[in-house]
């Protein structure tokens, strides 16, 4: 019963603070950035899933966006600045956010594609869109 109650004092010590401060859990877990980051994600995951057109996409993006069923049962994942290392495509295109995408489409099978990092660069009128990398579903299960 000890881990039990320190878990749920854990918890409470994380959320309440955040609660009487207006912030999200997101906020306090990932700060003010990566909060934003995650919420500017599951309004573009929402915008393509609906199949609407979003102002979230850099006017010199070349991402492939694919179709609204590629978008369907995704949210948004963990927040974190670009590191150029990992990620070589996309440093010409001076992203300074990415985030992965969680969940799957349904009806995936191995060798189907699904947008799974989305990258974002700062601008004057804030985040846009400009590369999603894709994945490719290995295995089932």
């Amino acid at each position: 019963m000890g881990t039990l109650r320190g878990a749920a004092l854990a918890l409470i010590v994380l959320v309440l603070p955040a609660a009487l401060t207006g912030c999200s859990i997101d906020s306090v877990i990932w700060g003010p950035d990566g909060a934003r980051v995650i919420q500017i994600t599951e309004e573009l995951v929402d915008a393509m899933a609906d199949g609407n057109s979003t102002d979230l996409i850099c006017a010199d993006s070349a991402a492939e966006l694919g179709e609204p069923s590629d978008w369907l049962g995704l949210s948004a994942g963990e927040p974190e600045r670009f590191f150029a290392d990992y990620w070589d495509e996309q440093v010409p295109l001076d992203p300074q956010w990415n985030i992965n995408l969680e969940g799957l489409p349904e009806g995936l099978t191995p060798g189907s594609t699904f947008p799974g990092d989305v990258f974002y660069r700062e601008t004057d009128d804030g985040l846009c869109v400009i590369d999603i990398a894709w994945s490719t579903l290995v295995t089932e299960g």
